[in-house]
């Protein structure tokens, strides 16, 4: 029987030490597409197709009947691969010459087996297409190569066509998504940020045009997002004369929200759980509800939401719950599901608070919104109210549409960017992303996976999450995303009799969807899974909703009316974890965001039910796509905030720099520095426990600087700043070879790398699943007396675009990170918690 979690977790005191760093070069073949039956005729056609695009363009221009002052003029230009072969997108740009990536798209060929095509638009200024025209010449002679003479044969082997670029081809979206010809909507329009006068060159655009664009913007480092409504015939136009497009999108709509009219009022239930419950003290740490709104004058929401942390970013809207989802969110961040609460007797102590703020209007359907802006400025609105309080950031909202799929969007951009520290400030101009950015504003939000349409609820529901992919934002790399599980399976309401629970106790949530279908190089979400729910079905197939049997209870937005009301779903599996962030922080208040989410998804376990899929995967590659399912599984509080004798959990927080100038080359970059922790470790119990059997777990979590834009992300483009790894040294390792075995400067002259040590294969998820997004959690099951030897952890950097673009590198602050580590012995009555406190000094507590 495993001992109670009755100890705090213990924080390794001190720093690592520090090498500087360089991996071990790898060997990879890479593979070149096939060149074309001819150099020289291709490379000719190449040239011909651009005199064409540019012909096309003057004519284009002098056809639109339109100037915009101040206009860079240029043209676009779009590249197209040959099917399987992908291009070089750094060879197609130039700096110096204002050449520019502007976009890239993918679709496949009309074949059984169909191939990837990729294209990539890229901006040329007047007088710059002879950057082009010359490589074209030199890749098309027949002459023998001289030596160190360039072709460009990497460059243009790949190329099949190029082509004058219409609005289309800086279209990143979903190639269904594009609307028709004369179809009206609202586009989100990405700008290339260069004189400062990227916006008022658009909005006389759109003045020109009698088109519609929004107040509210974003300007990350180099580029500018704003919302414009019209049809792609009237926003063609801008790809002719305006040249300060990068890319458009369709923006994005909110999710329905589900409210449910609830039981009837139990108002003696709130009176007596209100007598037993203490309020949270006015300094806790708060969960800060983005949605719509919440009525602070429900009884048990009161005591812990007060008035001044009510708001809404358009005044206009005022702070109230119009619609009920946000008083609801509320509740179940503050308690928890209500039903046991209110079925309890014990006292409870509130030890977080609530903040809320508006971010849908009251009034009719939500119009477009530029929600990653929106988002910015809800986060500014409560900081800016209590700039001292601890918080995190719940929200269960979600766009409608599933066609991002794990790509990053303005949204989640945002989002990442908003966590990392960096700040969007009123002005002028919108809501501006500053340069800077404060290590004390890091922000963590707990983001939902977002609902499978109730139209589509389905008996074989493991089948339809599985193809239904998290909404945007859910894909933010930093944020931590929920999806919905379920221990709901018993029904004992007579009414519902002739009805069974959909999904099996411990299984998915019906409602939940899941990153089955994102790309591996895509983070795993969800990150956990929380409860949401369960749906019913009959004899006939049909699926029904909600079962109070089968829902969760909160708080209702008009108590005079009733005071509960059902939830269900990834809103409500969001607002408990969010509620569990908060209590990590009241528990823990030292500890940084990236260590807060670090906690909740090392706390997580895969229930029974989702083992055994786990178990009838037929290799990891299967495991890792069955992650992507159910996240790292179902966190629990007490594992979240207390270790036992016989669980031990350590938690380090530090800050490595990722990359460094080069000597030789000052404004290039090259890795840092690698980080060794040897940690405070039970090394004798677990030698005297000889071969049982126990459990290491490893978390590392760190919060990435986004570079949004899709322009392929590869090299100078790609998505995250930096990224991290951590590698556990060998139970046969010395301390030397485990350094030897990662870092290349370790090694002696003539040196070779080490071939023995590295254990990937033991750990359940490997290196190739866990390396996904910001944060990498990994269990590895042992013998006791191995792991005593194994009380050394690495962590070290990885490429990212600070290193490509020296300018924006911020490697010289620190990227701060969070490693949680823990050990188990289950089934072995012994103590590993008290020898570890004692090396460290820690306070020998031990909670009733």
């Amino acid at each position: 029987m495993a001992a109670p979690r009755n100890r705090k977790h213990i924080l390794v005191p001190g720093h690592p030490s520090t090498e500087a760093y360089k991996p071990h070069p790898r060997r990879i073949e890479a593979t070149r597409p096939a060149p074309p039956a001819s150099r020289t005729r291709h490379g000719k056609a190449l040239a011909r197709a651009l005199k064409t695009a540019v012909a096309e363009a003057d004519q284009r221009r002098r056809d639109a009947g339109t100037a915009v002052h101040g206009a860079e003029p240029g043209l676009y230009v779009q590249f197209e691969s040959q099917p399987g072969a992908p291009l070089q997108l750094s060879a197609l740009e130039d700096a110096r010459q204002g050449i520019e990536l502007v976009a890239v798209s993918h679709t496949k060929t009309d074949e059984p087996e169909p191939r990837r095509i990729e294209r990539a638009t890229v901006f040329v200024p007047d007088g710059k297409v002879k950057h082009f025209l010359q490589r074209f010449e030199s890749y098309a002679k027949t002459a023998p190569k001289k030596k160190g003479e360039r072709r460009h044969e990497d460059m243009l082997d790949p190329v099949a066509t190029l082509r004058l670029a219409t609005l289309r081809g800086l279209w990143t979206d979903a190639v269904e998504a594009y609307p028709d010809e004369h179809e009206v909507i609202w586009w989100e329009v990405w700008l290339r940020r260069q004189d400062g006068d990227e916006l008022a060159r658009l909005l006389e655009f759109a003045g020109l045009k009698r088109l519609d664009v929004t107040p509210r913007r974003l300007q990350f480092d180099d580029r500018i997002v704003t919302l414009l409504r019209a049809s792609p015939s009237q926003l063609a136009a801008s790809v002719d004369v305006l040249n300060d497009l990068a890319e458009v999108r369709k923006a994005k709509e909110t999710a329905t929200v589900f409210v449910d009219m609830g039981p009837d009022e139990q108002g003696d239930w709130v009176k007596e759980l209100v007598a037993r419950t203490t309020p949270p003290p006015s300094d806790a740490p708060a969960v800060c509800v983005l949605d719509t709104g919440v009525n602070r004058g429900h009884p048990l929401i009161e005591p812990a939401l007060d008035a001044a942390d009510c708001q809404a970013c358009d005044p206009s809207w005022a702070t109230h719950d119009h619609d009920g989802h946000g008083t609801e969110m509320a509740g179940l961040a503050l308690y928890g599901d209500l039903t046991p609460v209110l079925a309890g007797s014990a006292p409870l102590p509130l030890r977080h608070r609530l903040e809320s703020v508006k971010i849908l209007p009251p009034n009719g359907q939500n119009p477009p919104e530029l929600y990653g802006a929106v988002t910015a400025e809800a986060a500014s609105r409560a900081e800016i109210q209590a700039p001292l309080r601890s918080r995190c950031f719940s929200m269960a909202i979600a766009a409608t549409d599933e066609r991002d799929r794990g790509q990053p969007t303005s949204w989640s951009a945002a989002v990442d960017a908003l966590a990392a520290g960096r700040a969007f400030d009123a002005s002028t101009r919108g809501l501006v992303y500053l340069d800077g950015g404060d290590e004390a504003a890091r922000r963590l939000f707990v983001l939902c996976a977002g609902n499978v349409d109730a139209n589509a609820l389905q008996p074989t529901h493991l089948d339809r999450s599985d193809t239904d992919p998290i909404h945007d934002p859910g894909q933010a790399w930093n944020a931590l995303t929920v999806g919905a599980f379920t221990e709901m399976a018993v029904i004992a309401d007579p009414r519902w009799s002739s009805w069974q629970p959909v999904a099996r106790p411990g299984d998915l949530s019906p409602w939940s969807t899941t990153g089955v279908t994102f790309a591996e190089a895509w983070p795993i979400k969800p990150d956990v899974v929380f409860e949401g729910g369960n749906v019913v079905t009959n004899a006939k197939g049909e699926v029904d909703f909600p079962c109070p049997d089968l829902s969760l209870l909160s708080t209702h937005y008009r108590p005079s009316e009733r005071s509960f009301v059902l939830s269900w779903a990834t809103s409500a599996a969001t607002a408990q974890a969010a509620r569990m962030a908060a209590m990590i922080a009241a528990e823990y208040p030292t500890l940084w965001p990236e260590a807060v989410r670090a906690l909740v998804v090392h706390a997580a376990e895969w229930t029974p039910a989702m083992q055994a899929h786990l178990r009838g995967a037929s290799g990891k590659r299967e495991r890792a796509r069955l992650v992507r399912r159910y996240g790292f599984g179902v966190p629990r509080l007490e594992r979240a905030l207390r270790s036992a004798s016989d669980a031990l959990t350590l938690i380090a927080q530090d800050r490595i720099c990722p990359f460094v100038p080069k000597p030789s080359k000052p404004n290039e970059r090259q890795m840092g520095d690698i980080h060794f922790f040897e940690l405070p470790w039970p090394r004798e119990v677990l030698q005297g426990l000889g071969e049982t059997a126990v459990r290491l777990r490893v978390t590392l979590s760190y919060f990435i600087e986004p570079n949004p834009g899709r322009r392929g992300w590869k090299r100078r483009h790609r998505y995250a700043s930096h990224g991290l790894r951590f590698e556990v040294k060998g139970p046969t390792e010395s301390m030397d070879e485990f350094r030897k075995r990662l870092n290349h400067k370790a090694l002696e002259e003539d040196e070779e790398k080490p071939t023995t040590g590295g254990d990937s294969s033991e750990w359940y998820l490997g290196e190739q699943a866990r390396n996904r997004g910001s944060i990498h959690s990994d269990v590895l099951s042992g013998f006791a007396a191995d792991l005593a030897e194994r009380g050394v952890v690495a962590v070290y950097p990885v490429s990212g675009w600070w290193k490509d673009q020296p300018r924006r590198d911020r490697s010289h602050l620190g990227a701060r990170y969070a490693l949680v580590v823990s050990i188990e012995t289950p089934g072995v009555e012994t103590d590993i918690w008290t020898p570890v406190a004692q090396q460290v000094g820690a306070l020998v507590e031990i909670a009733g």
